[in-house]
């Protein structure tokens, strides 16, 4: 399976990736008789078959956005589109349907993921039970998904006798088993040993290779960013900065505004007066002497 220039897996007969846009989603909650706004005005394009890590502090939206793309949490106001769906207004029968065949999601809180009276094997095979007999020779087996992530001498035990990190990674084996078109987990290697975390994120590159999965990941890990190959660093519930292959970009908001590098806003703290000065092409930030 080819790739593209910006790392997205090259259309084939057998990619089955779904891309996923937000055009200026928006999410209010109200906490204590207030409103909050969680996620503002976000546009993001993630092509099939791409990998994209969402990075940024705690409360800066990027669970919140992650629900919203497995429509989970409806937005506020925009679009929410996997595919050619549009998930904004959609029925909750077709949202089950779509996340039963179509996208797999590992919630934060592992148990929430699972059958807790099953075992892992028995967790696997009851995600795959709706596959076709065609269907099923094509997606890895559960076997396999459980030997892929060290879970072999695992696959009978209880699920309350695993680990907070082995039933993670159970978890992610369930989220994968149907080759969903697209995969969406929020910090799935959160509790993980570093040769633990190697082997879910080596998971993550087969069903992309294999079946062109995209995959978007909530993370705090910068080394998983680095490993997904671009970023979407996310602060105030807004997109600031993205990420490619170590390059870091500021993204232009539709309003005109910038979100500052975290280096820059260190030195330069909220009301700071910015001059921007165009030189040709070049564009410079100089800050107001006082």
């Amino acid at each position: 399976m080819n790739r593209t220039r910006t790392g997205a897996v090259a259309p084939t007969h057998a990619s089955r990736g779904l891309g996923v846009r937000c055009e200026e989603v928006v999410h209010i909650y109200r906490a204590d008789g207030t409103d909050v706004v969680a996620v503002r005005g976000v546009d993001l394009v993630v092509p099939a078959g791409e990998r994209v890590a969402l990075l940024g502090p705690s409360g800066s939206g990027k669970s919140t956005l992650l629900a919203m793309l497995g429509g989970l949490l409806p937005p506020s106001a925009g679009r929410v589109l996997i595919g050619d769906d549009e998930l904004t207004g959609a029925g909750e029968a077709a949202l089950l349907r779509m996340r039963a065949h179509r996208v797999g999601i590992v919630l934060q809180g592992a148990a929430r993921n699972l059958l807790p009276y099953a075992t892992p094997l028995q967790n696997v095979r009851f995600a795959q039970r709706s596959l076709s007999r065609a269907r099923r020779r094509e997606v890895m087996r559960p076997d396999e998904l459980l030997d892929a992530l060290g879970l072999a001498a695992l696959a009978d035990a209880p699920v309350p006798q695993l680990s907070g990190g082995e039933q993670q990674r159970v978890a992610l084996a369930v989220a994968v088993a149907n080759a969903p078109g697209l995969l969406l987990a929020d910090e799935p290697t959160s509790q993980l040993d570093h040769p633990s975390r190697d082997a879910v994120l080596d998971l993550l590159d087969e069903v992309n290779r294999r079946f062109g999965t995209t995959i978007v990941v909530v993370t705090h890990d910068p080394d998983v960013g680095a490993r997904l190959g671009r970023t979407v660093t996310m602060r105030y519930g807004r997109v600031g900065q993205e990420g490619r292959h170590g390059e870091q970009f500021a993204v232009v908001g539709k309003d005109g505004s910038v979100a500052l590098p975290d280096t820059v806003v260190a030195d330069w703290p909220p009301g700071t007066e910015v001059l921007v000065e165009r030189d040709g092409d070049s564009i410079r930030l100089r800050r107001r002497d006082s």
